[in-house]
């Protein structure tokens, strides 16, 4: 892994770098498959608001200065929508999976989330049998709460979950991931 992983606003270029990479199944893996969807919405909201919004946004995760994914947050609450909590997904190219650079960009933003709004909880979620991510969201700091059964509609059946959370309370320091 590069030691330079950031995260920054997305560009019209990252745009065109995720329509040739998330394109289908080979691109976004077997947990993330959901089947082929329009690039246009996507492309709207970034003419829109750059994709940053009071209700979640997109960043994309650079690796050096080539483009190799994306992180998205989301409003996750689980009372009043009051946007205290937030989950998050990530995207990245296959050639950047396993390299530490999901880890490293999920944890970018967790503290970006905690220092730029008044996040309680952020969470995340993935497949049962996605170990890979389950480990990447470990190491960043998230803690495993339990299964969601039969949570995600995928592949023509519903699929499992395993859902993570950190809690600002719980924040880990700056150590080494």
């Amino acid at each position: 892994m590069s030691d330079k992983i950031t995260l920054r606003p997305v560009t019209a270029d990252d745009l065109d770098v995720w329509e040739q990479e998330f394109t289908g199944p080979e691109g976004w893996g077997v947990h993330q498959w959901f089947g082929y969807q329009s690039t246009a919405d996507l492309r709207r909201r970034f003419a829109e608001n750059g994709l940053l919004g009071p209700d979640g946004g997109l960043f994309s995760v650079v690796e050096g200065d080539v483009t190799v994914g994306r992180v998205k947050w989301f409003p996750g609450t689980w009372g009043p929508a009051d946007l205290t909590n937030w989950s998050l997904a990530i995207g990245l190219v296959p050639s950047a999976r396993g390299r530490g650079i999901g880890t490293r960009a999920q944890r970018l933003l967790t503290d970006y989330l905690f220092e730029h709004t008044r996040a309680n909880r952020i969470q995340a979620w993935t497949d049962v049998a996605n170990l890979a991510e389950q480990r990447a969201l470990e190491k960043a700091g998230f803690v495993r709460e339990g299964v969601l059964r039969s949570a995600v509609w995928r592949g023509g059946q519903w699929n499992d979950s395993v859902i993570y959370s950190m809690l600002r309370a719980e924040r880990p320091g700056d150590a080494e991931i």
